[in-house]
This record gives C-alpha cells, sequence and structure tokens, in this order.
C-alpha cells in the first residue's frame, strides 16, 4: 500500500515536471513568433526616390527601355544590407539586356519569383544610403494590333510596382513619333510624351499609346492579356525546434505544433492552397461622351484628354450561365472568343468585350494541404540571400496589369500567353 501511494507521488511529480516543461517550450515558442514579427512591422525597409522608365519604338515593334532608379535603404539591420535587388519585367522576351551604371556588377534574367532583372551590386548597401542605378533592356510583346479600333495598335504598359515600398517619383518618358493618341493625358517635351507621378504601396500606374497599324512591323500573333491579381491565400508556417527537457516531451511538443501549424494554415487559407486557370468575360461599356465636360469619346479611349474623366459607363463580368437581360441580343458575340484580349461588339458601338485568363483558387483537403507544405518545405534551399528573398527587393511589371512586389518577392505568371510556366522557385 505504501509503495502504491509513494508510485502515485512519483508519477505526479513527473506529470508537474512534464507539464512545466512543455510550458516552458509553448512560451519560447511564441517569444520565437512574436518577435520577429514585431521587428518586421517596425518601419519600412526600403524607399525609392525616383523611378523613371525611358521607352523608344524599335523598327521591329519591340521598346527600347532605359530605366533609372534612386533607390534608399531605409533599414540594414532587420533583414540586412541591400546587395541585389529584382525589377519586374513583364514577360521572358527580353534582350540586349546592360548595365549602363559601374555599381551593377551583374544584371541578368531570371524567371524565379515571376519575370525579371536580378540586379547586382558591386558591394552591400546600409541605412541611409542611396543607390542610384541604369540599365537597358528591350522587350518584346507588349501591343496589340486591333485592340479597340481597326487598324490601330495599342501599347499598354504598367510600369514594376511594390507591395511593401512607397515610390516618391515614377517617370514615363515615351517617343511620341508617330503615335495617335496616349492616355491619361500627358505633357510633350522634346518630342516624348512625360507623365510624373508618385505610388504608395501597392498603387499602380497605366498608361495607353495608340499609333497606326502601319507605324511599325506589328505582329498580329503577339497581344497582350489582362491579369487579375493573384492573392496567396496559403499560409506558411515553419517548423521550429526547441530543445528544452527530455528528448521524449520536445518530440511531441514540436510534432504538436506542427500538426496545430498545419491546422491554422488549412484553416486560415480556407482550405485553397492550389489553382487553376479560368477564362473570365468582363462586357464594358462607354459614355458616348465624357462625363466630366461632354467632349466626344474618341474611339479606343479610356480616358477623357481635356479633363482626364474616365469613360467607363460600366464594367460587369458575364458568366455563360447566368447572361443579364440587357446583354442577351450580342451573347453570341461575348462568347464567341477564347483568346485572350479585348474584343468591339458589333450591335453596341460603345461595347466591348474583355477576355482574360484568371487564377482561382483550387479548395483541397487537410491531408493533401500538409503534403504540399512539407513538399515545399522539402525544396527550400537555404543560407542567407542566396536561399530566399530576405533582403531582395522585387517588382513586377506587365503590359496591362500584375501582382504587387516588394521584398517578398513576385507572381511567377505568363501575361502575354507566350507559355511561361506558372511555377513557384526559390532563389537559387
Amino acid at each position: 500500500m505504501k509503495r502504491k501511494r509513494a508510485d502515485q507521488k512519483s508519477f505526479s511529480r513527473l506529470r508537474k515536471i512534464i507539464t512545466v516543461i512543455l510550458c516552458v517550450c509553448a512560451a519560447v515558442t511564441a517569444l520565437c513568433f512574436i518577435f520577429p514579427l514585431q521587428s518586421k512591422a517596425s518601419g519600412d525597409l526600403d524607399e525609392i526616390l525616383n523611378y523613371v522608365i525611358t521607352v523608344d519604338v524599335n523598327d521591329d515593334a519591340t521598346l527600347h527601355m532605359v530605366y533609372h532608379i534612386d533607390w534608399k535603404v531605409l533599414d540594414s539591420t532587420s533583414d540586412g544590407p541591400l546587395s541585389w535587388v529584382i525589377i519586374g519585367t513583364p514577360n521572358k522576351h527580353c534582350q540586349d539586356i546592360k548595365a549602363l551604371s559601374g555599381n551593377i556588377k551583374d544584371i541578368r534574367y531570371t524567371s524565379d519569383k515571376g519575370s525579371g532583372m536580378k540586379i547586382t551590386f558591386d558591394r552591400d548597401y546600409y541605412q541611409d544610403e542611396v543607390i542610384s542605378f541604369d540599365f537597358e533592356l528591350t522587350q518584346d510583346y507588349m501591343y496589340q494590333m486591333n485592340l479597340l479600333t481597326d487598324g490601330e495598335t495599342v501599347y499598354s504598359f504598367t510600369p514594376g510596382w511594390f507591395d511593401d515600398i512607397n515610390v516618391d517619383h515614377l517617370g514615363i518618358i515615351w517617343n511620341a513619333d508617330k503615335v495617335i493618341s496616349a492616355s491619361p493625358a500627358a505633357i510633350i517635351d522634346n518630342g516624348y510624351y512625360e507623365w510624373d507621378t508618385s505610388l504608395s504601396k501597392g498603387a499602380q500606374f497605366k498608361v495607353d499609346i495608340t499609333y497606326p497599324n502601319d507605324a511599325f512591323a506589328f505582329s498580329k500573333d503577339k497581344k497582350i492579356a489582362g491579369q487579375s491579381k493573384l492573392e496567396k491565400l496559403a499560409v506558411k508556417f515553419l517548423p521550429l525546434i526547441v530543445v528544452v527537457g527530455p528528448f521524449a516531451a520536445v518530440m511531441i511538443f514540436i510534432f504538436g505544433i506542427k500538426f496545430i501549424a498545419d491546422l491554422i494554415g488549412w484553416v486560415t487559407s480556407a482550405g485553397f492552397s492550389a489553382t487553376e486557370t479560368k477564362i473570365q468575360r468582363t462586357v464594358i461599356e462607354y459614355y458616348p461622351n465624357c462625363p466630366g465636360c461632354g467632349a466626344p469619346r474618341p474611339e479606343g479611349a479610356e480616358n477623357c484628354v481635356y479633363c482626364g474623366m474616365n469613360f467607363v459607363k460600366s464594367e460587369k463580368i458575364v458568366e455563360e450561365t447566368k447572361v443579364p437581360k440587357q446583354f442577351s441580343s450580342f451573347k453570341d458575340e461575348i462568347f464567341g472568343h477564347s483568346d485572350a484580349g479585348t474584343y468591339k461588339v458589333s450591335s453596341s458601338p460603345n461595347t466591348v468585350v474583355r477576355v482574360a485568363p484568371i487564377i482561382v483558387p483550387v479548395r483541397t483537403s487537410f491531408a493533401s494541404y500538409v503534403r504540399a507544405q512539407n513538399a515545399a518545405s522539402a525544396s527550400r534551399g537555404g543560407g542567407g540571400h542566396s536561399g530566399g528573398c530576405a533582403h531582395s527587393s522585387c517588382a513586377c511589371a506587365c503590359a496591362c496589369a500584375c501582382a504587387g512586389g516588394g521584398r517578398a518577392g513576385c507572381t511567377a505568371k505568363d501575361f502575354h500567353k507566350t507559355n511561361l510556366k506558372m511555377k513557384y522557385f526559390e532563389e537559387k
């Protein structure tokens, strides 16, 4: 009887010891999660003081683009000094890539985390330092013939933007030779259209430039395609190993935390950890006259050249299974196109149909989510800047629209249907 009571007391003490160990592990893990998040949220890492793109159209309709960027490092402690960045480009059709400033040690095209130029600097740059760098490239697949008006070709260009960085000044300088129209309104200086603006985090700025079809050697095979902003819905949790207490208690704790992290990630993403591509059709109706100043709308114009007011009267996504009554008369025209692009509605002179591929999330089971997370963790590399995107600063650019950039990287997409495979990669 005494021995039984002694065994019970020993078991009780052991249970208390294990409970204390698990509480310590939980506290340590919580601190590991909380403090890194606080340090990253303490302030901006970078600021772009000046971001200027000068564009000339070549005889073969490709674009000669010269970039000038003044980049200021605000924080070199949280994620280390700035040693390289990725500046987004629309697609893989880049050539004649060349550094124009001596502080660029290496420049090359990369498909990691999306299309872009990976620029490696001559040294590390620290807090309050400003690096000014220049480079040039030739870019293709940036226009579409007969986009809104037969006989006219439109370049539609959105420079790269940054989800986590403010741009104090964005300048687009475009050669005005042979141009029919440009939107939004711009000044012309020394034969170039000039747009000047600033971008807050995640903000975008698009320009449309229209030429006659015979201005350059345009090709009907090169079409621009709009793309919805891709939202990352899956939450990634990296397993933490805390060596405290007996080996068995630590292992139980680790597997418990891993299970809870995976469950939270799956619930947070609502079970969406995969994507698929679908065709989206949008019917856009324009005002025949500017709602601001009353000026007639030129064919293909998006904004009034006099007051800048947008001509869009309504914009509605239409599904084949549910077509609104006002669109039933030209239902066949809405669903008669499957290639990405914008098409006029013959029965309505102020109406177009925009056809674009979109990426939508697909619901998966919890087991599939865990397998995907484990596979992603197994394929991950390690080590400073080469193992991730810790202090890489990335921006996306495209002809119509694009997912935002920032230090966390970009989403790989094929905006111009050039068969660029949509995959995610870590920097290697």
